[in-house]
C-alpha cells in the first residue's frame, strides 16, 4: 500500500478517541450538567485549563503551506498530510496529542493573530513549513506574546539534530568545534538556525552560502534582514566567492539547500577527515558514494536509506513531551544544546557510520524529555 492508497482508505493518518467510555452513567459527568463544575473552576483560575482539559497533553501543529518539505509553496490543503504525519510522530514517539492546523493565509500579522486566538486550546505550538524570513518574525513574536512554548521545528529541530550529529562526528575525527571551519549551504530557516546554535555551542568560523554565493558583510544585493544579521556573526575572514571557494580547507560541510550541487572534486578540497552532512531532501547535495569518493570521512544525510540519518524526529517529540510535563513556557538555546547532548549521548561509542540514534529509537524521546525536568 502506497501513501495515496493509505490516505484514501483511512481518510488521513490520525483520529480522535474518547478517554472515557460514554454510557448513560458517564454522560452527565462528561457533559452536562457535570462539565459545568470544571468550567466554573477554570473561570476562576485559567491555569487550571492546563490540568483539567486537553491542554495538558495537546499541541497544535500549524502551517501556512508556504515551505513544505522539498515541495515549496504548495498551499494549506496540500500541507495538511505533512501536518498529520507530524502529529502521528508526536503521538507515537512522545505520547503527545497534536492537532494539525493549516491556515488559509500567508500574511504574517494574520498568522500571528490567528495563532494567538487559538492558543487557549493548546499547551504548545509547533510551527511547521512556514517560509523564511517570515517564519523568524512569526516565531519571535509568538514566543514573546504567549505563555506556552512555541517551537519552529524547521529551524530548531534541524539545528538540534545537526549539533547532536556533529558532537559525535567531532569525537570520531578528533577535532574541536572552536578550531574548525564549517560551511553551511542554505541560508533559509534551517541554515540560519544551525549557524546560530553552532556558534552558541562554540563554533568560531562558519561560512554561509546562499544562491548568490558566500554571505559576507559588505555584499551588495540578495541580503534580507535575517541574512544581514547572520553576516555579522559568521565569515570572520570575510571570504568571498562561491561554494567551492568556501570549501577549500573546510572541516565540515552542512547542506540544507538543493540536490546535486557538489562533486567529488569539491569534497577533495576539504581538510582530511572531512565531515559531510548533505541533508537536502529527497536528493542530497551529494550522494554518500560520491562524497566518500571525494575523501569525506563521515557522511550523513536526511534519508533513512543511508547511514547516519539526521532526522528532526529525534528532537521534537521529546521536546514537547518534556515541555508539557514540566510546564515549560519558553524553549531556550540552553534547552536546545542540552537536547543535542542528550541525543548524542545515546551513542556510547561513535563511529564514522554511527554518529546518531536511529529515527525510531524509542529511547530518544524519553532522554530528550528528561532535559526539561526542573
Amino acid at each position: 500500500m502506497n501513501s495515496i492508497e493509505l490516505s484514501k482508505k483511512f481518510g488521513g493518518k490520525i483520529e480522535i478517541r474518547s478517554k472515557v467510555k460514554l454510557t448513560k452513567k458517564t454522560l452527565p459527568i462528561l457533559y452536562t450538567p457535570g462539565v459545568a463544575e470544571v468550567s466554573r473552576a477554570i473561570a476562576k483560575d485559567k491555569k487550571l485549563s492546563k490540568i483539567y482539559t486537553i491542554r495538558k497533553n495537546t499541541i497544535a501543529v500549524i502551517s501556512d503551506g508556504s515551505a513544505v518539505l522539498g515541495l515549496g509553496n504548495i498551499g494549506p490543503e496540500a500541507a495538511l498530510p505533512v501536518m498529520e504525519g507530524k502529529a502521528l510522530l508526536l503521538k507515537e514517539l512522545g505520547g503527545v496529542d497534536a492537532i494539525p492546523i493549516v491556515l488559509n493565509t500567508q500574511d504574517t500579522e494574520e498568522i500571528i493573530k490567528t495563532i494567538k486566538n487559538l492558543s487557549p486550546t493548546f499547551g504548545g505550538i509547533n510551527l511547521e513549513d512556514i517560509c523564511a524570513p517570515r517564519c523568524f518574525e512569526i516565531e519571535e513574536r509568538l514566543k514573546k506574546e504567549l505563555d506556552i512554548p512555541v517551537f519552529h521545528d524547521d529551524q530548531h529541530g534541524t539545528a538540534i539534530v545537526v549539533l547532536a550529529g556533529l558532537i559525535n562526528a567531532l569525537k570520531v575525527v578528533g577535532k574541536n568545534i572552536s578550531k574548525i571551519k564549517i560551511v553551511i549551504s542554505g541560508s533559509g530557516a534551517a541554515g540560519i538556525a544551525i549557524a546560530k546554535l553552532l556558534i552558541k555551542y562554540g563554533a568560531k568560523n562558519i561560512i554561509m552560502i546562499d544562491r548568490v554565493g558566500i554571505i559576507y558583510k559588505e555584499r551588495d544585493g540578495g541580503l534580507n534582514d535575517s541574512k544581514k544579521e547572520i553576516a555579522k556573526i559568521t565569515n570572520p575572514e570575510n571570504v568571498r566567492g562561491n561554494i567551492r571557494d568556501a570549501l577549500t580547507e573546510a572541516d565540515v560541510f552542512i547542506g540544507v539547500s538543493a540536490p546535486n550541487i557538489l562533486t567529488e572534486e569539491d569534497i577533495s578540497k576539504m581538510n582530511k577527515k572531512a565531515i559531510v552532512f548533505a541533508m537536502a531532501n529527497p536528493v542530497p547535495e551529494i550522494t554518500p558514494e560520491r562524497a566518500a569518493s571525494g575523501g569525506a570521512y563521515i557522511i550523513a544525510t536526511g534519508r533513512s536509506d543511508f547511514p547516519n540519518q539526521l532526522n528532526n524526529v529525534l528532537a521534537f517529540p521529546g521536546i514537547f513531551r518534556g515541555a508539557l510535563d514540566n510546564n515549560v513556557k519558553k524553549i531556550t538555546d540552553e534547552h536546545k544544546i542540552k537536547v543535542a547532548r542528550a541525543i548524542a549521548s545515546l551513542i556510547k561509542t561513535p563511529k564514522s557510520g554511527k554518529i546518531i540514534p536511529e529515527a525510531l529509537d524509542k529511547r530518544v524521546a524519553k532522554k530528550v524529555a528528561s532535559v526539561f525536568k526542573k
